[in-house]
């Protein structure tokens, strides 16, 4: 009969995890993003989500799918109208976040320094400063990236001690499902990583069931944001035109967007990214790992050649990084050197740069010339109980863009308010107005609505115009299609 087969160890070189200056870091990383989450007004996207889950809850939207606008809803449902709680799950996502750099080094064999030093590069990552307190899906989704990426480097380093522990392929799936669910740009690293293992490896994971079992469970989470997709003609693969044409306003277009790519990790993050990189390619040690390096260029190259936006590659910072930081570890340990208190320089350089991005996240909104959410739907109340009543049962409000829309629709508990629409982006899927309504309190600009009306007139001259348009030419659904936008 024979023995039975016990697990190999799992290996004297996986570290004790730095528990406290890690902790502490993160800590840290929360106390600011709690206390910058007071401070301020809504980000133009933020508003989007709140307003999105909290009115218009559905499985799925035109330009991303539901979690995040269903989490916002859910915060504000526990305590409406405060920031704070509102907010609060993006902290916890950003200061995991921290955390999980930590454990990717650990995963590699780091040690305490390694450790400690990858914690600091997460906490100090410039666009992790900036949005790391906004309820948005690009700032949930770096930490299910990290996630992935540690469950796979913890994958291969079982299986090359003869121990591969396939359960984790089905804890990618969960995760991968989870993605799905909070941003579709999961669904290009997984084809970015499927190239890399075909090229380099590890191939053989390609064979285990349980990564099939693990595809199996992605899809069923995601079903239903991709039938919704389906449903509605999939409207978020024409997103990748929009990204492109805002690329010029938003990160420079192509070059800023390659800079930016690698910047928005930070001084000491941006340079351990590609110091990982090339310890990925020349490093024996780690060559089962060299599929993460190829995955990081090939987003890179995709996400350069098609203008996308500078923060899609910021969950691949955190297992280049500690692969960086493992090769310093070991250069350190051939040959120590007195000078190893000098690797904490670029990390003071990051502290001041995150610390003039933290405050510049409080003023964004402002920046893209909008007023505030509760100024916007005080204005469009002021300019809407101005109205005769009858007048009033008659006219809606629409906004002539998802961010003028949202904000006034946020307020409408507060301030006296109609029916909130917009032909913009995903509030077009939310349909027009009702056949009842012939006239519209128009806020922003009004120049593709002129046509539709008899009458437009400037009722308010605030930083964003409202207008009065009377005299409807036509039926609400010959009218949207015109006016739908992306």
């Amino acid at each position: 009969m024979l023995a039975a087969r016990t697990r190999p160890p799992a290996g004297p070189w996986l570290r004790p995890l730095a528990k406290w200056p890690v902790f502490t870091i993160a800590g840290l990383v929360a106390v600011v993003h709690v206390v910058m989450s007071a401070l301020g007004d809504f980000w133009i996207d933020e508003v989007y989500m709140l307003a999105a889950g909290k009115y218009h809850p559905d499985w799925g939207y035109v330009d991303q799918p539901p979690i995040a606008p269903l989490l916002a809803a859910a915060m504000d449902w526990i305590a409406p109208g405060s920031m704070v709680v509102l907010r609060l799950p993006a902290v916890l996502a950003t200061t995991a976040g921290v955390v999980m750099f930590a454990l990717l080094a650990r995963e590699f064999g780091g040690d305490r320094r390694a450790q400690v030093l990858a914690a600091g590069a997460g906490a100090t990552g410039m666009w992790a400063a900036l949005v790391g307190h906004w309820v948005t899906p690009y700032t949930f989704e770096p930490l299910q990236w990290l996630v992935l990426s540690w469950l796979l480097v913890r994958w291969v380093r079982l299986r090359e001690q003869g121990a591969a522990d396939d359960r984790l392929l089905l804890a990618f799936g969960l995760v991968l499902g989870i993605a799905l669910q909070t941003k579709f740009q999961v669904g290009i690293l997984c084809v970015a990583l499927l190239i890399s293992v075909l090229l380099v490896g590890p191939r053989d994971i390609l064979r285990r069931p349980m990564f099939w079992g693990g595809v199996g469970i992605a899809l069923v989470i995601a079903a239903p944001t991709l039938l919704w997709q389906a449903f509605n003609g999939w409207p978020q693969l024409q997103m990748g035109a929009i990204v492109a044409e805002e690329s010029p306003m938003l990160s420079g277009g192509r070059s800023g967007t390659a800079v930016s790519l690698v910047l928005f990790a930070g001084v000491a993050g941006g340079a351990l990214f590609l110091i990982g990189l090339w310890k990925l390619f020349r490093s024996a040690e780690l060559r089962p790992y060299r599929f993460f390096a190829v995955t990081s260029l090939l987003l890179y190259g995709f996400f350069v050649a098609t203008a996308a936006r500078p923060y899609y590659l910021l969950g691949m910072y955190g297992v280049v990084i500690a692969a960086g930081l493992l090769g310093l570890q070991r250069r350190r340990e051939a040959k120590p050197s007195r000078w190893g208190w000098t690797a904490w320089l670029p990390y003071l350089a990051s502290v001041a740069l995150v610390s003039q991005t933290l405050w510049l996240s409080t003023s964004m909104t402002s920046m893209f010339g909008m007023p505030s959410a509760d100024v916007l739907a005080r204005d469009t109340s002021i300019a809407f109980t101005a109205l005769p009543p009858q007048q009033q049962e008659r006219t809606a409000v629409i906004g002539d863009s998802y961010i003028s829309a949202a904000m006034v629709e946020v307020g409408r508990e507060k301030y006296d308010l109609p029916e909130v629409y917009s032909p913009h982006r995903g509030y077009g899927y939310f349909g027009p107005p009702g056949d009842q309504v012939d006239s519209v309190l128009l806020v922003g600009d009004v120049e593709d609505a002129r046509e539709h009306f008899t009458e437009v007139r400037q009722v308010h001259a605030g930083t964003v115009p409202i207008w009065l348009c009377t005299g409807r030419i036509g039926a609400w659904d010959q009218i949207w299609p015109r006016l739908q936008s992306l």
